[in-house]
């Protein structure tokens, strides 16, 4: 066989890793058109999001992150926690309307930070481990996390989804579409500040835990709500959308003062990689070349260096 012949397989043979590998890749939406501001979403523009659902009823939101694990909120579950009694809808849209491009997933296994030790403490963060891989379609993919040496700076516009309150009291309208928001990052210093206007919480003391960022306005007006807790935060970076935050608390929503609160994720990168809940996209990588160096071989197309 030429060597041209030899080149020909062998662009072919990474040309559809590489094309297999695009599509498996993180924070990618196929669908992408989205509108500012507190408004429902287009089925497929958050393809990560899910709904962390007790007893068949949806509590909590939460992100995709690899084929067979969820990211969450550790305040989203009850003491003691029993994992079969949740369960994780990915891929859904409207909580009231069944769509065929959803499917539900049982819990084998949650994980929360042990640093996490009640409402507004530091490590409200948690992993939940599927009962099988999923598959990955146009309606669910997973979202990029945020390496710990990544940084999301102050003003940074991001966008939270989820099913939760549209109001402080006031429940989502049937079918329940799921919504957005866009909100600017505010850091952690910068919050903290902003809570202590109009509290009896001393200056010296720390209201916004040292894990923990903010999204919002000082105005109030957009948030995120009850029911959207262990969602997404998710910012763009050079067009591909990482996961800044995990929705963990506020007064109210929406109220001046007081924006939301967020578990901010590159801080938990190597607890989660701790789990091996992030090698799934690095697994299949691996396994991809690993493929590609066996057919060559297979077709006497690869010799080692070193033999005739």
């Amino acid at each position: 066989m030429t060597m041209n012949r030899v080149g020909y397989i062998v662009n072919l043979l990474l040309i559809s890793v590489s094309t297999t590998m695009a599509q498996q890749a993180c924070g990618s939406p196929v669908v992408s058109e989205r509108i500012v501001g507190g408004s429902d979403a287009n089925e497929g523009a958050w393809p990560w999001q899910v709904s962390l659902k007790y007893q068949g009823n949806h509590v909590c939101g939460g992100s995709l992150i690899s084929k067979q694990w969820v990211l969450t909120a550790a305040h989203c579950f009850l003491e003691p926690i029993n994992p079969s009694d949740y369960s994780v809808g990915l891929g859904e849209y409207q909580l009231q309307n069944t769509s065929p491009n959803q499917f539900l997933s049982n819990v084998q296994r949650i994980i929360e930070s042990s640093l996490y030790s009640g409402a507004h403490t530091q490590g409200d963060i948690a992993l939940i481990e599927l009962s099988s891989p999923i598959t990955y379609t146009q309606y669910i993919l997973p979202v990029c996390v945020p390496t710990s040496s990544m940084s999301f700076s102050d003003g940074t516009d991001c966008w939270v989804t989820g099913w939760g309150d549209t109001g402080s009291g006031v429940n989502l309208i049937s079918p329940q579409t799921l919504r957005q928001v866009m909100v600017p990052i505010i850091s952690n210093s910068v919050c903290d500040q902003i809570y202590h206007i109009g509290s009896d919480v001393g200056a010296s003391q720390n209201i916004i835990p040292s894990d923990h960022i903010c999204a919002g306005y000082q105005a109030g007006q957009k948030d995120s709500c009850q029911g959207d807790s262990g969602g997404p935060l998710v910012c763009k970076v050079n067009g591909v959308w990482y996961q800044a935050g995990v929705v963990s608390w506020g007064e109210e929503c929406g109220k001046s003062n007081r924006p939301g609160v967020y578990t901010y994720v590159p801080n938990y990168y190597n607890w989660m990689d701790s789990y091996e809940a992030l090698s799934s996209s690095s697994m299949f990588v691996a396994s991809s070349l690993l493929l590609t160096n066996c057919l060559l071989l297979h077709t006497g197309l690869y010799l080692p260096s070193g033999l005739p």
